[in-house]
Order: C-alpha cells, then sequence, then structure tokens
C-alpha cells in the first residue's frame, strides 16, 4: 500500500521549515559582527541576541505546519501552528531591534561589507513583515500558493541569505587572498543587487493579492489575469537586469585576486583574533604560536583608549566596561 500524501508533507515540512533557520541563521550571526565593526560599536543586547537566535532554533521546528493550511488540518492544529507562527517573529524582532541599536549613535563606515549587512537587515524586516499575513490560516487560504508567498519567501530568505554571502566575502576577501576588492565595483554590485531585489519581488506582493498563481509558466489565456502582464514582464526585465548585475561581482572577485588593491593584515580595523595574523594566513593560522585572550571581541570606542578598537590579543589600558 502507499504512504498518506498528508504525512509526506509532514515529513517534508518537518525537514524543510527547520532548513530555512539553517540557511538564514549564519547570515545573522554574521550581520551582527559586521554592524559591530562598521559602527565601532559593541553589539547591542548580545545576550539578547544569543538567546534569541536560541530561540529561533529552537522554535523553527514546531511551526512547520503553516505551510499546510489548505491540507484539511484540524482547526485546532492550524491555531497552535499560527499561534507559534508569529510568536518566532518576538525573537525576529528582537535581533532587528538590536540590530538598529548597534547602528544608533555610532561612527558608521559604509565600506561594502556593512552595505551587504544593512541590505540583509533591510530585506528581513520587509519579507518579514508579509509573514503574520501567511501565518494566519484565514488569510493563508486566499494567499497560498500565489505570488504573495513567492515575494515573502525571497524577500526573507532567499535574497537575503545571499546578500549575507556577499557580505561575508567582500569582509573576508583581504584576509584571504591579501588584497582588497574593488570597492567601487562592489558599490554598483551592491545597488543592482538592492534595487533590482525590491523591484522583483516587491510587486509579487500585489500579483498574489490579486490572485496570480505561481508554479505556472503560461497564463495568457486565463482572463482575469491579463491586466496584471504588464506587471510580470516589467519583472521579468529587471530579473535579468539583476541577474547581468551579478557579472559585476564576479569580474571584480576574480579580478582583484590579482590585481586588487594590497591589504594590510587589519584593513576593517576589526578585534577578532583572525586580524591578528598575517595575510594571507600562515600555515596552521597563527605559526604555532597560541594567541593570549585578554578580554571579549567587541571592544570599540573603548574610553581613555588611543584607538577606536582594541584586539583581543591586547591587553585593555582603562579597566573593561
Amino acid at each position: 500500500k502507499g504512504g498518506s500524501p498528508l504525512l509526506w508533507q509532514h515529513l517534508f515540512w518537518f525537514f524543510g521549515h527547520p532548513e530555512v533557520y539553517i540557511a538564514i541563521l549564519p547570515a545573522m550571526g554574521l550581520c551582527s559582527q559586521l554592524v559591530s565593526v562598521f559602527s565601532r560599536k559593541p553589539i547591542f543586547g548580545y545576550k539578547a541576541m544569543v538567546y534569541a537566535m536560541l530561540s529561533i532554533g529552537i522554535m523553527g521546528f514546531m511551526v512547520w505546519g503553516h505551510h499546510m493550511f489548505m491540507s484539511g488540518m484540524s482547526p485546532y492544529s492550524g491555531f497552535a501552528f499560527s499561534v507559534m507562527t508569529m510568536a518566532i517573529g518576538v525573537p525576529s524582532a528582537i535581533k532587528t531591534f538590536n540590530w538598529l541599536g548597534t547602528l544608533w549613535g555610532g561612527k558608521i563606515r559604509l565600506s561594502s561589507p556593512m552595505l551587504f549587512a544593512i541590505g540583509f537587515v533591510s530585506l528581513f524586516v520587509s519579507g518579514g513583515i508579509s509573514g503574520p499575513f501567511l501565518a494566519q490560516p484565514v488569510l493563508d487560504i486566499p494567499l497560498h500558493d500565489t505570488y504573495f508567498v513567492t515575494g515573502h519567501f525571497h524577500l526573507i530568505m532567499g535574497v537575503a541569505s545571499i546578500f549575507g554571502i556577499f557580505a561575508a566575502t567582500y569582509y573576508w576577501f583581504p584576509k584571504m587572498f591579501g588584497r582588497l576588492m574593488n570597492e567601487s565595483l562592489a558599490r554598483w554590485h551592491f545597488w543592482f543587487s538592492l534595487v533590482g531585489t525590491y523591484a522583483i519581488f516587491m510587486p509579487m506582493h500585489y500579483l498574489g493579492m490579486a490572485g496570480h498563481p505561481r508554479r505556472y509558466s503560461q497564463l495568457t489565456e486565463v482572463g482575469f489575469l491579463h491586466n496584471l502582464l504588464p506587471l510580470q514582464k516589467f519583472i521579468t526585465y529587471v530579473a535579468f537586469i539583476t541577474i547581468a548585475g551579478q557579472f559585476i561581482f564576479l569580474f571584480n572577485l576574480f579580478w582583484s585576486m590579482k590585481f586588487g588593491k594590497k591589504a594590510s593584515d587589519n584593513p576593517w580595523e576589526a578585534t577578532t583574533l583572525e586580524w591578528t595574523t598575517a595575510t594571507p594566513p600562515p600555515h596552521d593560522n597563527f605559526a604555532g604560536r597560541t594567541p593570549v585572550i585578554h578580554h571579549g571581541p567587541y571592544e570599540y570606542s573603548v574610553p581613555g583608549e588611543p584607538r577606536d578598537y582594541v584586539m583581543q590579543t591586547d591587553p585593555l589600558t582603562v579597566a573593561v566596561r
């Protein structure tokens, strides 16, 4: 006998939804790191950030049923999954407010890694706003399998996590190759990517609310969707332009490996251990020398210190905050 399609859905989404957080949590951690480095401030509410990340990781295993409101599940199950899904927005909001708190009053340096970190926060917030709509069965039923879902998912996870990858590449490239990526090309890449992403996926929310289903290659004969075809064409054109913009990144990546400006051992004036090694790092990273750690990794703008950052391997000359 064959298995139950409903059971298969439960098993699939029990894997499928935590996988989303597996993809986004590293980008969240990276964003916290970069926002601190380029704001020249310690991470605001560090402990709250850690607990929020743990909460997201645990609650991510309890919300898979929101993909299945249309499957005929019990209204009681639907209510439980709805409440848990909206509750996961609380630790997400904590992280967002703490990122903004880290930026607030900082000496912000808008280098390319920071631009993509801020872009990550922007996309995460923009995509997250549409999440509570899909978390409620009464709203999810008409929006299920429409472009509204496509727009939501790609803003909050699909492209946001890719922005984390770009931010990490621009940040650690100097340490890996001893050269800086071209900053002008990086900025062009950022604006192509950010503006293109919003121009593609924001209109999809409107398409979804207008009843346009996803996963169809051809809908020109569906009469009530005819007025949406110009918007579909616009999205297609912008998608091609945005994809073309990614070749800026590829060119910058490979060109900078050989011709990029030579980087110092610590070009971003960061405090963590990887920036205490030579560039590129020697075998075993520290060439047989075990680094001595004197304090935490986010000692920025410490009053009384001669510089606005103190490496973890350097003792503080003033009392630890």
